[in-house]
């Protein structure tokens, strides 16, 4: 057997919460991007790319704060190739036990434009402001933005001026998900035998999947000697997505014959968080995506299930335990008790104390009075919808009731508390969750567009619960609610006061640039 502690380290770098938010309505709020911070370290990845501190003064907040956590991860905050966005990024990181600066330059001749700036004209740019970040932190990553499509003579001339000014990790990004597996690995090659000095740092891979290979390119340039993965949490990214954390980390794991390399990150840790990250950015997982999709360890063919029936293996290369999923799927009942919650709970990756089991005791009994069994899947939903609702929310759904039929009009009679007041209306529209949302929008106006409306039966049945997604735009501003009820159109609305909810605290809180997507840096890497 092949001793694993003697296999080239692999680092992680996790981007979600810096590129993974900068998909349109994926925004985070402040304690959010801190619990997954903490998930992260916890489950072993080496670097969190914590945000962009210039972007606004939340993202430096954020930012900052992960710094002051006392986490093990190095914590990197993202800064363009500018003297002033450098000085923010330092102030913001420097409070972590291992700080890292990631400066970038878009190096392609598209990029190049962009700035207006020649080949002279950006070595210079690159030299200034790497030296800069050094004369600040001694862990400096650079990046060559668009470097897949970049001349191969100027990528390596700004690598080789990047590593002399201090740089510490060079990062070969493929940001428009352009490349494929063997070009991926011939640019970290030749970057490797060309460039004095290469030797002496790490290289990194960052790849998007507009074509649908950021995983193949990303292992390919592995393969090829880089020594440092970006990626994110589900995928989640600019357009189709960044490379996914646990299709690398489960690649490296199953295929560890064929690919001898070891990371730092404990893989039964992979569900919870890519739940969490799910629940908090409204991105729902698609049921057939690779390792955390529902439909990944799920088989429904005869041939498949007579095959599982004898042997396991005949139709699954990993164990559902290995990514953190129960062995079975065991239904809990109303005449379940605390000490059998807290057990099924802490086995889903929920550790709750005293106070928060009870709360979620009393919503679990109300569950089970409207269903009669309430699965694992159940439980996580109810858990996921925990988080959604505050009790300073300004908008709170009191209570709802509707008429609907093949004999219009549709009509929704609602309650809903405003700052704390009590107020009803009546309303109708195309249907229940049309006239509901209609009642909300009158009794508290507002020009948020509705951009997204998603409903996921949770588990199977009449009365499954319904999981829905809501994502609202108002003036550059983005927000996603969720919610999951066994009733859809409470559950919609739900959502919907949810997202309203988080458009009026980013209202309150707004300052110049406070949208990351507002930052002309287009995509970072």
């Amino acid at each position: 057997m092949t001793d694993k502690s003697k296999q080239d380290r692999v680092l992680i770098f996790d981007t979600t919460l810096r590129d993974g938010e900068q998909s349109p309505g994926a925004t985070m709020s402040h304690s959010e991007k801190l619990e997954i911070a903490a998930l992260l370290d916890e489950m072993g990845v080496d670097i969190i790319e914590a945000g962009f501190p210039i972007a606004s003064e939340g993202d430096f907040e954020a930012v900052s704060a992960i710094a002051k956590m006392g986490l093990n991860a190095v914590i990197c905050g993202l800064a363009r190739a500018s003297t002033k966005d450098i000085d923010r990024c330092w102030e913001a990181v420097r409070h972590t036990r291992q700080p890292r600066i990631h400066t970038f330059i878009g190096t392609s001749p598209t990029h190049r434009a962009i700035p207006n700036l020649s080949m002279a004209e950006m070595e210079t740019r690159i030299h200034d402001t790497v030296s800069h970040a050094r004369n600040l932190c001694d862990n400096i990553q650079w990046s060559a933005m668009d470097a897949t499509r970049t001349e191969h003579d100027f990528l390596c001339r700004t690598v080789e001026i990047a590593i002399k000014a201090g740089a510490t990790t060079i990062n070969i990004p493929d940001t428009v998900g352009y490349t494929a597996p063997r070009e991926s690995a011939e640019i970290i090659t030749m970057l490797l035998n060309r460039v004095p000095g290469a030797d002496k740092v790490i290289f990194a891979t960052h790849c998007h999947n507009d074509l649908g290979m950021a995983t193949a390119n990303a292992l390919a340039a592995m393969q090829a000697g880089a020594r440092q993965i970006e990626c994110t949490i589900n995928g989640l990214g600019e357009r189709a997505g960044n490379t996914a954390l646990e299709e690398v980390v489960m690649a490296l794991k199953v295929r560890n014959d064929i690919m001898p390399y070891r990371t730092g990150v404990d893989t039964t840790k992979i569900m919870n968080l890519s739940r969490k990250v799910a629940t908090v950015s409204g991105f729902a997982v698609q049921f057939n995506k690779a390792i955390v999709g529902k439909n990944a360890f799920a088989h429904e063919s005869g041939i498949h299930q007579d095959g599982m029936l004898k042997n396991a293996e005949t139709f699954e290369i990993m164990r559902p335990q290995d990514i953190g999923l129960a062995d079975t799927s065991l239904v809990m009942g109303k005449h379940s008790g605390r000490a059998a919650l807290r057990m099924k709970l802490r086995d889903l990756g929920f550790d709750l104390a005293d106070n928060q089991l009870n709360d979620v005791f009393v919503r679990f009994k109300a569950l089970a009075d409207r269903k009669k069994e309430v699965y694992d899947d159940d439980l996580i939903a109810l858990m996921q919808d925990q988080g959604t609702h505050a009790a300073h929310d300004t908008l709170q759904l009191k209570r709802l009731r509707v008429v609907c039929g093949t004999e219009g009009p549709q009509e929704a009679e609602l309650t809903m508390a405003i700052e704390g007041v009590d107020h009803a209306i009546d309303a109708t529209g195309d249907g229940p969750v049309d006239a509901s949302f209609n009642a909300v929008k009158m009794l508290y106006p507002h020009g948020a567009r509705l951009q997204l409306y998603q409903v996921h039966a949770v588990t199977e049945g009449t009365d499954a619960q319904a999981t829905v997604s809501v994502r609202l735009e108002e003036d550059g501003r983005i927000a996603t609610g969720q919610s999951a009820d066994t009733d859809t159109v409470v559950a919609s609305v739900k959502a919907y006061i949810n997202a309203l909810n988080r458009l009026i605290v980013r209202r309150t809180k707004s300052a110049p640039g406070e949208n990351v997507k507002s930052v002309n840096y287009k995509d970072a890497s």
